[in-house]
């Protein structure tokens, strides 16, 4: 059914319900605040008790992140500097819900006057307006990138958890900017390691392509104009989760700017016959069933296999430019607009923290979701025998006597 901005939603018999700015089930994330408001965090509520977390930890990240760390960013200047504000004691978790805190010090809310009467296209002005009646002029407000702080602080938790307990790694690399692709198979992704990630600005981990990357943007900068890329996203270890694909999916492309989503060997895959493109399985020399190759991405009915888990994002150019576009106004009068602020000319960069954020928030969720579901009875357990408790849960039974 054709509808423009200027229609009513079509709501049929269905109740269209309002957009949620929380995340997952057991593990589970609420960010909170504007662009040029007061500050943005986040709410992180199941995270299990006695778990050692400092500011110091979420700080790595939140840097990795921040705005003007280097020329091909965009240049606002904030420190992003975290503050825990409940749910730590001493440095380890009570179990109760953590409250992260990141105040925005480096306002210029005058830079969005015009966009107060005019849509920037491709941004969320219009559609916000059009949804709400109203929304946050000064920067976008909760429909920019500001707003992933709260996420990657929350990720760095994921990620710590998932490290601790699983032995599960989560890495992103920038593969693709505009048109400069990082060849499949120059990446070693069994032994990639962030420092290699960090190596440089575009964080790409060849170096020869990372200097192609940052030369194109560079280049498109200076006009004053944007363009996308791919970031390439992959977890080292073995857990097991369930429906992983869809969920991932649906993470990562709740993110800003983002406009596909590949897992395994994606559409190319699609050249491929089935006996081209299966995994055939193999016992190794430790007794481990393995997949000689991995097209499936690590991941066989929803379920992750033990092998690397390898997905793709595809970024959209910056949709906020210097160049001087076409538009219309909120009463509807055609006109141009020359947008002003500090926007990043390329957003895969400091979209690679994003991106792990997001896959360490669906992996510890999914991870908690495995452990409540199914090590209450284990797989190999004889159901004929009581069930052994581990110690941490075991009761006294004259304390049950009520």
């Amino acid at each position: 059914m054709a509808s423009s901005l200027s229609s009513k939603p079509f709501l049929g018999t269905s109740q269209v319900k309002a957009a949620g700015s929380t995340f997952g089930t057991h593990f589970r994330v609420t960010t909170y605040g504007e662009s040029h408001g007061g500050g943005v965090g986040c709410v992180i509520d199941g995270v299990p008790p006695r778990r050692p977390i400092l500011e110091a930890d979420l700080q790595v990240d939140l840097d990795r992140r921040r705005p003007g760390q280097s020329r091909i960013t965009t240049p606002r200047k904030e420190t992003d500097t975290c503050k825990i504000l409940s749910g730590v004691y001493e440095g380890m978790t009570t179990g109760t819900p953590i409250h992260i805190f990141v105040p925005n010090t480096d306002q210029r809310g005058h830079d969005y006057t015009e966009m107060s009467a005019a849509y920037r296209p491709s941004h969320a002005d219009a559609t916000y307006d059009m949804k709400y009646g109203i929304r946050s002029v000064q920067g976008g407000g909760r429909s920019s990138a500001r707003e992933t702080i709260g996420r990657v602080a929350a990720g760095a938790v994921a990620k710590k958890i998932l490290k601790d307990f699983a032995g599960t790694e989560v890495l992103a690399y920038v593969s693709q900017v505009h048109n400069v692709v990082l060849p499949a198979g120059f990446v070693d992704h069994n032994n990639l390691t962030i420092e290699q990630i960090e190596s440089n600005i575009v964080r790409c981990p060849d170096p020869e392509y990372a200097e192609k990357m940052i030369a194109a943007i560079d280049t498109i900068r200076v006009r004053g104009d944007s363009i996308g890329g791919v970031v390439t996203c992959i977890g080292l270890g073995s857990p097991v989760f369930d429906k992983l694909e869809a969920e991932l999916a649906k993470a990562v492309m709740s993110l800003p700017a983002t406009k596909g989503f590949e897992f395994g060997s994606g559409f190319e895959g699609t050249f491929l016959t089935g006996s081209e493109h299966n995994d055939e399985f193999y016992v190794d020399e430790h007794g481990r069933i393995r997949t000689r190759t991995n097209r499936s991405g690590g991941i066989q009915g929803g379920v992750s296999n033990g092998e690397i888990i390898n997905m793709r994002v595809a970024f959209k150019p910056t949709a906020t430019i210097g160049k001087k576009q076409q538009t219309v106004t909120r009463d509807k009068k055609e006109t141009e607009l020359i947008t002003r602020g500090r926007h990043d000319p390329c957003v895969v960069p400091r979209a690679v923290p994003m991106v792990e954020a997001m896959v360490a928030l669906v992996l510890a969720d999914q991870l908690m979701a495995q452990y409540a579901q199914c090590n209450l009875f284990p797989p190999n357990q004889d159901l004929q025998e009581p069930l052994e408790l581990p110690k941490y849960v075991e009761a006294d039974e004259a304390a049950l006597s009520f």
